[in-house]
């Protein structure tokens, strides 16, 4: 279709006699709603047909000329060079028998300037109501300095026997990833990213399967590299601290190297003796109780401790007499027996 041949007023949606502060507001309402990167591809050629109209119609020379091309005689009413009717309808017959060669004559001058004007002329409209896109592509150039990511600290809790002999835990870290709808620019088609509501990034659980030495501390700090927050574009992933937490056992304790741990035994295991397993950093050992052992009495395991610096501790077990809250009544009586065989002898 001709230039001549196509309603620039319709397409912009307004009167032959439409002031220019009247196509410009309807064109920026066009070009909202059909630019590309609003709309998509299947808008390319509304979007070029809108700024065409808007091209023509906002230059008085162009418009003038496009008018008489059209038929059109009233627009010049609300100009200072008013023409009359007759006027008009004779100039709209010259340009008539003109119209070939002024049409190829401003073909050829546009078509070199029309594809990057279009983008310039958009561009500039465009950006005074979406901030958006100049945040964009100011944006861009810093996309390209790579950004380290974060560490990332969390606790993982163990026992006391597998702070000893050590062991393989997995944990659940939450960490923050590039948003992969944006790219972590933030944006997506002129708006805040829809994905990660504009921050860029977003969060994620993600489990990992960590190795926790044999004899460690606790609050001792165990670091995982790379484990972190991802880097972005190009820089390095973030380390992974994990902070050794050891669940509260009363029966436990350190003393440099060595370990202590309390065992409880019946009344009848400390008269009579007994073998008892005492959990070690190398698994369960039989430990030999005495007859006639009293409470607080301590035994030593040796080689059952802490090994740092090629020294190795002792575990030291003290027993503990306790009497069993659910005795039987004949359980009881025997002890009434006890009890009245102890007064006979004293």
């Amino acid at each position: 279709m001709s230039d001549n041949q196509k309603n620039y007023y319709e397409i912009l949606g307004v009167d032959s006699t439409a002031t220019a502060e009247e196509l410009k507001s309807a064109y920026r309402k066009l070009a909202r709603k059909y630019h590309p990167d609003v709309a998509g591809n299947e808008s390319v050629e509304k979007f070029k047909e809108i700024t065409e109209a808007y091209e023509t119609l906002s230059d008085e020379t162009k418009r003038k000329r496009y008018d008489i091309l059209r038929g059109i005689f009233n627009y010049n009413k609300s100009t200072t060079d008013r023409t009359t009717q007759k006027e008009a309808q004779k100039a709209y017959r010259q340009a008539k028998n003109q119209e070939e060669i002024i049409k190829e004559t401003y073909k050829n001058k546009e078509k070199s300037q029309k594809q990057n004007q279009n983008a310039q002329d958009f561009s500039n409209m465009f950006n005074e109501f979406l901030d958006g896109f100049k945040s964009q592509a100011k944006s861009k150039k810093e996309t390209h300095r790579p950004i380290n990511g974060d560490n990332i600290t969390t606790d993982v809790v163990i026992t006391m026997v597998e702070a000893m002999s050590g062991i393989s835990k997995t944990v659940n870290i939450l960490s923050t990833q590039e948003c992969t709808n944006c790219h972590g620019r933030k944006f997506a088609n002129g708006y805040n990213c829809p994905v990660c509501d504009g921050l860029g990034t977003v969060s994620q659980h993600k489990k990992i399967t960590v190795k926790i030495p044999a004899n460690v501390k606790p609050n001792s700090k165990i670091r995982i590299p790379s484990e972190g927050n991802p880097g972005m574009y190009g820089g390095k992933n973030g380390d992974l601290y994990l902070n050794v937490v050891i669940e509260n056992n009363s029966n436990f304790k350190y003393d440099d190297l060595n370990v202590l741990f309390t065992i409880p035994i019946t009344p009848p295991e400390a008269v009579l003796g007994t073998t008892i397993n005492v959990p070690t950093a190398n698994g369960n050992v039989l430990m030999k109780i005495m007859p006639k052992t009293s409470s607080g009495q301590k035994y030593r395991l040796a080689g059952q401790g802490l090994t740092k610096d090629g020294k190795t501790g002792d575990m030291i077990v003290t027993v503990n007499i306790e009497v069993p809250q659910n005795l039987s009544d004949k359980e009881i009586e025997l002890y009434k027996q006890l009890k009245d065989f102890a007064k006979e002898r004293v």
